[in-house]
């Protein structure tokens, strides 16, 4: 009897590697799981690089008109300037190593699962980052030395610490506003205002008259528990908002080895908002978001790696506020 000729399930075309098509399909789960799992997504605006371990952002500050006396010389006005650089963070990595023997006895869909959890890992840092860089613009100064050009913000409303929920919702509803202020004095734009914050505040918002009743054109519902915009912002609870120390040890303070230093290092402690308009935050990507996979012989099992390369830095401090609660 001649032997079974067995479908070629995972080659391309038949040929190839055996699992060829099995990893595309991980590779695709993992790019999903990042997507569904990033709360950040336009909040910041990104440039991709093909090489180096940073990217150069001009700035340019503002100048002035004046009046022109009959007969006199125009010799144009000096403008300000200085330039924002982004180092890339060192290679971030999220990794599983599948043995076969421990794979064929599950009965369920084990790689589905950690291709879930790698895809997680990674966004839930590249969320902390954006956060962190967000309260580094908030406290700085401004990027060039002209008086009409902005600093970051901060914000202080202590009710927002009260023990009762209307009072502390009250409280962060008049920060919102201080927020909105400040963007505007510093000719902010608008449209793409985001605020970032905890669900405990976001649902304490939710249940806040002033934020959902349409009598104050409020824009939310108990029913839903949702509330999408105060001042003209935004809001976007996050179960991983940072609010505390983000020190130079830190695993969460970033990793820029060719530079020397941890990029993402900040004192968010007492922070209970971070707005900003996506001209406060640049990313720069080197490598995106890949998916590598190898079949290790000696050790019987399936090492799948998923990583990527990008760097956050501070671009426009003017376009961001920290809200505090002390």
């Amino acid at each position: 009897m001649a032997n079974a000729t067995p479908a070629s399930i995972g080659r391309v075309n038949a040929g190839g590697s055996e699992d060829a098509l099995f990893l595309k399909v991980f590779a695709g789960e993992v790019l999903t799981s990042f997507e569904r799992a990033s709360v950040t997504t336009g909040a910041d605006m990104v440039r991709a690089i093909s090489s180096g371990k940073s990217a150069s952002f001009p700035v340019m500050g503002r100048t002035t008109a004046a009046y022109h006396t009959p007969g006199a010389e125009i010799v144009g006005t000096d403008v300000n300037h200085n330039e924002k650089v982004i180092l890339i963070n060192d290679l971030l990595v999220s990794s599983a190593f599948l043995s076969n023997l421990e794979e064929a006895k599950n009965h369920w869909d084990v790689r589905s699962a950690y291709s879930t959890e790698i895809g997680r890992a990674l966004a839930f840092v590249k969320d902390k980052h954006i956060l962190q860089v967000i309260g580094l613009a908030s406290q700085a100064s401004a990027n060039v030395s002209d008086s009409g050009y902005g600093a970051g913000t901060t914000v202080t409303n202590t009710d927002i610490a009260n023990a009762t929920d209307a009072t502390s919702a009250s409280g962060f509803i008049a920060a919102l506003f201080d927020a909105a202020t400040a963007l505007d004095n510093n000719y902010v734009p608008s449209e793409g205002r985001i605020c970032f914050l905890d669900p405990t505040m976001y649902y304490k918002l939710s249940n806040a008259t002033n934020a959902i009743n349409v009598d104050f054109s409020g824009e939310g519902s108990i029913a839903t528990g949702q509330v999408q915009k105060i001042a003209g912002i935004e809001l976007r609870p996050m179960a991983h908002f940072v609010k505390d120390d983000v020190g130079t040890s830190d695993a969460d303070a970033g990793s820029a080895t060719q530079g020397g230093s941890t990029p993402q290092s900040v004192n968010l402690t007492n922070y209970e908002g971070l707005v900003c308009h996506p001209s406060a935050v640049g990313t720069v990507k080197l490598l995106d978001l890949a998916v590598e996979s190898e079949y290790d012989i000696r050790r019987q099992g399936t090492l799948m790696v998923a990583k990527y390369a990008m760097g956050h830095g501070v671009l426009r401090p003017e376009a961001a506020v920290g809200i505090k609660e002390a």
